[in-house]
């Protein structure tokens, strides 16, 4: 099982996203209704013509949600392939949970101050982490 444990931080940062999905309608729903937009009647578009329609910090959510689409996929991946090789535990592990606890203080940065280079700070930090199990999956892939 100790090499299954890289799976915990893949379940969490799983679960992390859909709270963030959650969140996002919660607040996009009702911002939508006091802008008057037709719900009901609403075809077609994307999230992305609310832009300028909705306040920012609504729809700091929906950017946040559509960026735990994005890098984490990379995440995902190399977390399973070391999972499914046999070094999913120790030190992967540990840089897993780093990764993931790195990018709910992101989420939480952007949904609410959205202060740009404190974003950016633990972007970087998680992409770091996110590096090293690249680094780790290839090295015991490929070069053993």
């Amino acid at each position: 099982m100790e090499n299954n444990a890289i799976l915990g931080p893949v379940a969490t940062l799983a679960l992390w996203s859909m709270v963030m999905w959650v969140w996002m309608y919660a607040t996009r729903i009702p911002a939508m209704s006091r802008a008057k937009i037709d719900i009901p009647n609403l075809t077609g578009g994307t999230g992305g013509n609310l832009e300028g329609v909705l306040p920012p910090e609504v729809q700091w959510k929906a950017h946040n949600y559509n960026h735990l689409m994005e890098q984490p996929t990379v995440f995902y991946a190399v977390a399973l392939a070391l999972a499914i090789g046999g070094m999913g535990g120790g030190l992967n592990a540990q840089i897993a949970w780093t990764y993931v606890g790195l990018r709910i203080v992101h989420s939480l940065i952007q949904v609410t101050v959205n202060r740009v280079l404190w974003r950016f700070a633990v972007f970087v930090l998680a992409s770091l982490a996110l590096l090293a199990l690249c680094v780790h999956a290839f090295i015991g892939f490929v070069l053993h």
